[in-house]
C-alpha cells in the first residue's frame, strides 16, 4: 500500500481523494498538501487552539491528526501509516467540517491546563451545576460567545472541567450524559 497520506492508494487502484467515514486519515500538514476538500490542515487545528483558547502550539508536538467521519478530529501521541481502517486512535479532540469548530470534553479536559483565552471560572456551586449537565445564567462573563472552556480550582489548582456554550448571557453545559456528576 503506498503511503502518500492522502492521496490513491496503489496497491488496489482506489482513489482516496474524498473522505471516507470508516477510516483515519492523517490531516495534511498545510493548506498546500491538501487532497481531500474540506479537510482541516494540521496547521489549522494547531492556530485555531492558539487563537481561540491560547493553547502554546507545542501542547501538539509529538502528537499527529487523524479525520474520522466528517470532520471528527483525533490526536495521537504517535505516528501510523495513513489511511488507517482501526476503530480507534487516540483521542477526538475536535468537532470540524462546520461553520463553528467545537472541541471534546476530552480535549478541554486533556490539554487546556494552559489555556488563556475563553476560559470561564466557575464557583463552586457553578462547577456542580455545571458538571451535572444544567444551563446557567452567567452574565458576569464579558468575553467571547461561543465555545468556551469550563474551569475550576480544585485544591489550590485550576482545573479544566469541560465544554460550555455561551450565548445571550447563559452557560450551557455540554457534558456528555455518561460523564455527567455530583461534586458535592
Amino acid at each position: 500500500m503506498s503511503d502518500d497520506r492522502n492521496g490513491a492508494n496503489e496497491a488496489n487502484g482506489t482513489d482516496e481523494r474524498e473522505n471516507d467515514g470508516q477510516r483515519f486519515d492523517r490531516l495534511p500538514a498545510t493548506a498546500d498538501e491538501r487532497v481531500v476538500a474540506g479537510r482541516p490542515t494540521r496547521e489549522e487545528v494547531v492556530e485555531w487552539w492558539a487563537e481561540r483558547y491560547g493553547v502554546p502550539p507545542e501542547t501538539w508536538d509529538g502528537h499527529t491528526f487523524w479525520e474520522k467521519g466528517k470532520g471528527k478530529i483525533w490526536a495521537f501521541a504517535g505516528d501510523l501509516v495513513s489511511p488507517n481502517p482501526v476503530e480507534g486512535l487516540g483521542l477526538r479532540i475536535l468537532r470540524a467540517r462546520q461553520e463553528h469548530w467545537k472541541p471534546s470534553t476530552n480535549a478541554v479536559q486533556r490539554f487546556c491546563g494552559e489555556a488563556t483565552k475563553n476560559v470561564v471560572f466557575l464557583d463552586g456551586e457553578e462547577a456542580d451545576r455545571f458538571v451535572r449537565g444544567e444551563d446557567q445564567e452567567l452574565e458576569r462573563w464579558d468575553g467571547d460567545w461561543g465555545y468556551l472552556v469550563a474551569a475550576h480550582e480544585f485544591e489550590g489548582a485550576r482545573e479544566s472541567i469541560g465544554v460550555g456554550l455561551y450565548l445571550h448571557g447563559e452557560l450551557r453545559s455540554t457534558v456528555p450524559k455518561g460523564r455527567q456528576e455530583d461534586l458535592s
